[in-house]
């Protein structure tokens, strides 16, 4: 195989295979991510050609982002079994196949088909799984340099292609912005065909910084069920505590910001491109904050960052609205908001890992980012039909802002170290 290749020449250089391998997950990350959210440039192009309401497209936007979620704890489950490179080619085809028919569309329920369920449940084999799942198997050391650069890549996926995109529908209409994240998706699926391998051992390597020798996964984490780390993690305040944090955390970023930001700016007379622009710049400040966010959870309490995560958030939209949506004001705002877009990422999954363990950490994560992505669904929607019935985004924004302000006290609820309950809710099943 070309990887096989490719892994001796770098070796001779002294050069990690699992770097090719974490340059081919973020690119995979990022086109997956674009195809999360490019459906927040088309939403006035679709209403323009079809006249669908509001509401109405918001509902296929809202189980795409619930099924991005739900997915998740059943796609790590799935990559343990069946191998990475199996699934990201599965999901890349899945994603692809739903856009590429959704060109055809005349119908609102053909929407919620295509764009729902389709693109929702391919997005949701990947999402922040797979980039958890690469880390722990090819990196023991600076394995939190590539959490963050992988979780960076997702959020910043959802935003750094919107300028194009939107441009794009604008010259050309929205069939060809589609089209584009077609091509984006098959260029991702050669490459993960060419390079990507599920283990180190697959080419006779150690991961990077073992010095013990190749080794797979652990055998406790392959065996556990999904259904099981939820069970146990359930009776635990700690899990509902973050949990309900991270539907905040939803609910404040991709429901709100990603699906409806541009619309609500088009309400005040700011163009698509220029909405998008904002939010790009957004991208850029988000992948240099979530960066950041990974190295300051292993120096700083958890809790605390959070705290100043979900306040600034908070405040940040509830300052929006009254920025007169000028190009200093969003611009501002961008900085501030961008910054933070999924900085909560790397200190919620330390906080998982202490109080669940490292053999389910990445299970449980995937069962809070479920939460996450509730909340995200419960915006896309409930912001769509803020805008139906009362012809308005802000009250959602509002709403948005005050429970980041929730979350932010609710975080400081958690305690430090491991609680005898919870290592015994990690304990690998048993029968």
């Amino acid at each position: 195989m070309i990887s096989s290749a490719v892994a001796a020449r770098l070796a001779r250089r002294n050069i990690h295979y699992g770097w090719v391998v974490v340059g081919v997950t973020f690119l995979t990350m990022l086109v997956t991510a674009g195809a999360v959210g490019a459906p927040g440039v088309l939403i006035l192009p679709l209403q323009q050609e079809f006249g669908w309401k509001t509401a109405e497209i918001s509902t296929a936007l809202a189980i795409r982002l619930l099924l991005f979620g739900l997915m998740g704890p059943f796609a790590a489950a799935l990559m343990n079994r069946y191998g990475i490179r199996r699934m990201a080619l599965s999901a890349l085809s899945i994603i692809a196949a739903g856009l590429l028919l959704s060109l055809a569309m005349t119908q609102v329920w053909q929407l919620i088909l295509l764009w729902g369920f389709v693109v929702g449940f391919g997005t949701g084999l990947t999402a922040l799984v797979l980039g958890a799942t690469v880390a722990t198997r090819w990196f023991s050391d600076r394995r939190g340099l590539v959490i963050g650069l992988l979780t960076a890549s997702s959020a910043t996926g959802q935003l750094v292609f919107l300028p194009l995109l939107a441009n794009l529908t604008e010259r050309l209409g929205w069939r060809p912005a589609v089209a584009l994240i077609c091509g984006l998706l098959v260029l991702a699926a050669l490459l993960v065909f060419a390079l990507m391998r599920d283990r180190p051992a697959d080419l006779g390597l150690a991961a990077y910084g073992d010095k013990q020798g190749a080794s797979g996964p652990s055998a406790a984490v392959g065996a556990t069920s999904p259904i099981a780390a939820l069970r146990d993690a359930m009776r635990t305040r700690e899990f509902w505590v973050l949990f309900g944090t991270f539907f905040i955390c939803g609910a404040s970023t991709n429901g709100l910001i990603q699906t409806h930001f541009i619309p609500l700016c088009a309400d005040y007379g700011l163009a698509a491109v220029g909405a998008a622009s904002v939010l790009a710049m957004m991208g850029v400040f988000d992948f240099f904050g979530t960066v950041g966010s990974g190295w300051l959870s292993d120096r700083y309490d958890n809790r605390w960052l959070l705290f100043w995560y979900y306040g600034l958030r908070g405040f940040s939209l509830l300052y929006l609205p009254f920025t007169d949506f000028s190009f200093y004001g969003l611009s501002l705002f961008a900085v501030f908001y961008g910054l933070d877009w999924i900085a909560t990422v790397p200190p919620t999954v330390k906080l998982t890992a202490m109080k669940f363990g490292r053999e389910r950490a990445n299970l449980v994560f995937g069962w809070v980012f479920a939460g996450h992505q509730l909340g995200a669904a419960a915006a896309a929607f409930g912001g769509g039909l803020s805008r139906t019935t009362l012809d308005t985004y802000l009250p959602a924004f509002f709403a948005a802002g005050g429970l980041c302000l929730i979350a932010a006290s609710l975080v400081l609820t958690l305690t430090t170290g491991t609680e005898k309950h919870v290592a015994t809710a990690a304990a690998p099943a048993r029968g």
